[in-house]
């Protein structure tokens, strides 16, 4: 079989990586179906990943029928419609979002433990024969608020985001 039918570079003409990645999705495809062995799979893409010419390429695929037609140009994969799964990153976006929002409302609301709290926490560690200092006197968690709060809204970025991208597409 001609390295024309194939799409790569004829002769000795050197092969890109392209080359080599489509090769090999032919062997997968190949091995698959059950037209070779692991054993011929894995020795022809030791091969396929080694070559470095289209005679090369050609020579292992040559006793293997083609099954699919030309290779796709790069623009119709760009097109190609795409799965649910933008719209699953969405919604798992807004569900993540919501929960950080929420632990920064929590963070910001709270005033922490009391002083009798804390020491009580110091007699109970003591108790079992760990020495905690006490915690500082509560405050603001600037880091327990402002962390969770960033984060969700950069999820509300990626949501407004993907809702952008997937609008633009027909």
């Amino acid at each position: 079989m001609d390295s024309a039918d194939r799409g790569f570079p004829p002769g000795d003409l050197r092969v890109s990586d392209a080359d080599r990645d489509r090769a090999l999705s032919e062997l997968s495809e190949a091995f698959q179906v059950g037209r070779i062995t692991a054993e011929e799979f894995h020795q022809r893409s030791e091969h396929a990943l080694g070559a470095r010419t289209g005679k090369q390429l050609t020579a292992l695929l040559a006793d293997l029928p083609l099954d699919r037609g030309p290779a796709t140009p790069a623009s119709a994969l760009e097109s190609a419609p795409r799965g649910h799964g933008a719209g699953r990153v969405m919604v798992a976006s807004a569900v993540a979002a919501t929960i950080f929002a929420a632990f920064a409302a929590t963070n910001a609301l709270s005033s922490g433990p009391t002083l009798a709290q804390r020491k009580f926490i110091q007699q109970m560690a003591a108790r079992h024969g760990w020495s905690i200092p006490l915690p500082p006197s509560p405050g603001f968690n600037w880091g327990g608020t402002i962390t969770p709060a960033a984060i969700a809204v950069l999820l509300v970025v990626l949501i407004i985001f993907l809702r952008v991208t997937r609008a633009d597409r027909p």
